[in-house]
């Protein structure tokens, strides 16, 4: 019987967010306050004041969805996890947990992959659609189609749970393929409301940034394996997970996947940390005897 500990990505975000560990714990302000100065703005004045409209500037979601798990998570009174994964950003904060990473330079990672992601978006205009109630096989195959057909950019970015498929490219081609999957019998199919296609080709350039950054920063040996995003396996090895980590920016989140890596390994129990609770909704979905907590 093994415990995963899960983390959050963008999305989970909400007003107020963090306050209540400011006000309460000395050791969170203190993390707070080493982010203001490491972000060179005082996130936490956003996070706790700001609108939802101020949470959702990239260059803020990210950086305060993983402060906030890695407060949460250090507030855990002996938190051994024996695995750990996260959803996109939220992979940063596993490897913090982990022990792959410190805090200072897993905060420094996040702050370069928001703002290299956010200028990657300002190149061109793209999107993300959520796919509901359609098998992957299919996704992948419009996706394909719509692709070789019209030139544009189009892939599966989230394997979120089985029907639940989020796609990621072109506006136009986002556009495209909405439309065939809702010939082809998807129950929905709606463009969501980011700034840009994550998780696709499109990031190449936010990519580049990024590779520079993480080869710049020290990986230390995890104290358990993660389930990264881009294989769906447990990774030990240091090397590697620099290599997924930097991957990840084009990749799929294949959190399907993972969740079902880590059962099929002996997870028993799995630990939300950090806001929101997508990932406890998500993971019963794709098992529905897994048992699911919260730590926010």
């Amino acid at each position: 019987m093994k415990h995963a500990f899960v983390f959050p990505g963008q999305g989970s975000q909400f007003p107020g967010m963090g306050k209540d560990h400011y006000e309460k714990s000395a050791f969170a302000k203190k993390l707070f306050e080493q982010a203001n100065e490491a972000l060179g703005f005082r996130i936490s004045d956003v996070m706790f004041n700001g609108t939802e409209e101020d949470l959702k500037q990239t260059n803020v979601t990210q950086p305060a969805v993983f402060l906030h798990s890695i407060i949460a998570f250090k507030s855990i009174d002996n938190a051994r996890p024996d695995m750990v994964a996260g959803h996109s950003l939220g992979e940063f904060s596993a490897l913090v947990a982990n022990g792959t990473l410190s805090f200072d330079d897993a905060l420094k990672l996040v702050a370069v992959r928001a703002k290299a992601m956010q200028k990657a978006c300002d190149l061109q205009p793209s999107t993300m659609a959520a796919v509901l109630a359609l098998d992957d096989e299919k996704v992948e195959e419009i996706c394909k189609q719509v692709q070789a057909e019209t030139g544009e950019v189009v892939v599966p970015a989230n394997y979120n749970c089985p029907g639940q498929l989020v796609i990621s490219g072109s506006v136009k081609g986002v556009e495209i393929a909405c439309e065939k999957m809702k010939e082809a019998g998807a129950k929905r199919a709606l463009i969501l409301p980011v700034g840009g296609a994550f998780h696709s080709p499109l990031m190449l350039p936010a990519k580049e940034e990024l590779e520079a950054a993480i080869k710049s920063i020290s990986f230390h040996q995890p104290t358990c394996a993660v389930y990264q995003n881009v294989v769906a396996k447990a990774v030990i090895d240091k090397e590697e997970i620099k290599h997924n980590l930097i991957d990840q920016l084009t990749g799929a989140v294949r959190w399907t996947q993972s969740v079902q890596a880590m059962i099929a390994n002996g997870a028993s129990k799995f630990t939300e940390v950090g806001p929101g609770k997508v990932l406890q909704g998500l993971i019963v979905k794709i098992d529905k005897k897994a048992v699911t907590e919260g730590v926010s």
